[in-house]
């Protein structure tokens, strides 16, 4: 296991699970300057780990993350600045990156969301592949609490989930609600009362099929969801003819058929 920074615990499992948890409980995983280097570092760790099959990101204790630590912040300006700065307006900057760069990486990246995911830390759940969140977690995109508006890469997620008209109206009051009104809305993928238990369950289906077409299928949809149909038809055949050269979707046929062989460390980037 590395703890990174004191802020992120990275355990790769003999699976290929990377459990990913946010370990500032004592300020319920509220979100410093230390605790964004650490997750940039970490993405860019599992990125370049070819033996991670799958991403569970969770938080230490009752909460997956309160959002910013805005104390923390104000006393260093310099941190802000760090935070927002980009070389170009397109790019995104470490405050974003947080979010967005989880859907570069090949593998799924399950959210397990417990307790309060607000602000900034649904910013973070918003970049993953999939949210799972107990019965009892709530939610808010909490910025404008502050006056400010939600600005660390999720609200590209947003387009994806929501009509607009609700996720404006999410944004805009700040509300608080729960994860039975969350899966009404689309923000979360499922609710449960053993997060660990059904992330992991969850985790395993996803690796009992081939990483090859488990990525081509990420990339797929994360590039080309909101694009013409051309781009889409495109993309498909492409990836297609991509994925049956690879040895992974002859040993996916010989799987179907009950064959007991393993799956080769394989993606599609």
């Amino acid at each position: 296991m590395k703890n990174i920074q004191n802020r992120i615990l990275l355990n790769i499992d003999d699976d290929g699970i990377a459990w990913v948890t946010l370990n500032r409980p004592e300020k319920l995983n509220a979100l410093d300057m230390e605790m964004f280097k650490a997750l940039d570092k970490t993405i860019k760790l599992i990125k370049s780990n070819h033996d991670v099959r799958c991403v569970v990101v969770k938080g230490e204790g009752p909460d997956f993350c309160t959002g910013l630590d805005v104390g923390s912040i104000i006393k260093k300006p310099m941190s802000g600045i760090r935070l927002l700065f980009k070389w170009l307006p397109g790019n995104s900057n470490l405050a974003q990156r947080v979010s967005t760069k989880w859907r570069g990486l090949a593998v799924p990246v399950i959210m397990a969301i417990s307790g309060r995911c607000w602000g900034g830390g649904l910013q973070i759940a918003l970049g993953g592949d999939f949210r799972i969140a107990e019965h009892t977690a709530s939610f808010s995109i909490m910025e404008n609490h502050w006056g400010l508006i939600p600005d660390m890469g999720g609200n590209k997620a947003l387009s994806y989930l929501l009509p607009m008209d609700q996720a404006m109206k999410l944004a805009m009051t700040a509300e608080e609600f729960d994860a039975s009104k969350a899966k009404e809305l689309g923000i979360i993928t499922d609710v449960t009362n053993d997060l660990n238990q059904s992330c992991r369950d969850f985790a395993n289906r996803l690796m009992n099929r081939s990483p090859d077409a488990i990525s081509a299928i990420k990339r797929l949809y994360t590039t080309k969801w909101h694009r013409s149909e051309r781009a889409m038809l495109a993309s498909e055949s492409l990836l297609q003819v991509r994925v049956l050269t690879k040895r992974n979707q002859r040993i996916a046929v010989a799987r179907a058929k009950g064959k007991a062989i393993p799956f080769q460390n394989s993606k599609i980037r």
